[in-house]
């Protein structure tokens, strides 16, 4: 098994934990990180916005990450969620068990 991160921001915690407790409850995902507040700095519709959103890291298996990113962008208040994935290079076995375990793995 490999274990991949899908990094995604979101609108607010309460979207973030909406799509999460999905996620998990679907077993798409183990767990989620939802981490705290932020500023972004970013363009869209040709100008220059700034806005607060929450970062969230998703952990899944690799044969799982296109299941991820489809739903989460279905449940997804945005027309372009930022959903990329990051590799696992290693880790505590017993955890990388666990992602297994828990996503049917």
């Amino acid at each position: 098994m490999t274990a991949k991160f899908i990094y995604m921001t979101a609108a607010d915690r309460d979207e973030a934990g909406r799509i999460a407790e999905t996620l998990v409850e679907e077993r798409l995902i183990a767990c989620a990180n939802i981490l705290g507040a932020m500023e972004s700095v970013y363009r869209w519709e040709g100008k220059v916005t700034r806005g607060n959103e929450v970062a969230v890291i998703l952990k899944t298996r690799d044969d799982l990450v296109d299941s991820v990113i489809a739903r989460a962008a279905d449940l997804h208040s945005y027309d372009c969620p930022c959903l990329v994935v990051l590799d696992v290079a290693g880790g505590h076995a017993p955890f990388l068990d666990w992602i297994s375990a828990e996503t049917g793995g």
